[in-house]
């Protein structure tokens, strides 16, 4: 299981043209998901991510939790993280799950951010999605579990 953070300023997410979430501040999370990949991954995660600590206090340092700043998390679901590139130029994804149970962990994954307390937006699950994104610092973290 792999997912990349990016903290941001403003986010929006768009399907043929047609607004389907936004954001205004908080996280966009981009979630790929492995063959093997259990559901205990995913509550791990989920507990990581709405509790990681990125976000500056007023000493500026990065010491608060997108919950702390009352912010959201975009998920978006990112089977192109499992890609495999130590063959010739062109990318494998053969570890990537199958859609059904990527699109069941993808869901569980926001579920159980919304248990930890963090306000989920979402993408829309095998679409082409286009996404713009204004990133604040930046600051990325991608975690490999």
């Amino acid at each position: 299981m792999k997912a990349v953070v990016q903290r941001v300023k403003k986010t929006t997410l768009k399907v043929n043209g047609e607004l389907i979430s936004q954001i205004d501040g908080g996280l966009v999370v981009y979630f790929g998901v492995e063959k093997g990949d259990t559901e205990e991954k995913v509550h791990y995660l989920a507990k990581k991510i709405a509790n990681l600590r990125i976000f500056e206090d007023d000493n500026k340092k990065m010491n608060l939790s997108v919950k702390d700043v009352k912010g959201e998390i975009l998920a978006v679901s990112q089977f192109t993280l499992l890609a495999d590139l130590s063959h010739g130029n062109r990318p494998s994804f053969s570890n990537a799950e199958i859609p059904e149970r990527a699109n069941e962990l993808y869901r569980l994954f926001m579920e159980k951010l919304a248990e930890n307390g963090v306000s989920i937006k979402q993408g829309l699950f095998g679409e082409d999605m286009k996404i713009e994104q204004f990133n604040d610092g930046p600051v990325t973290v991608i975690y490999e579990i």
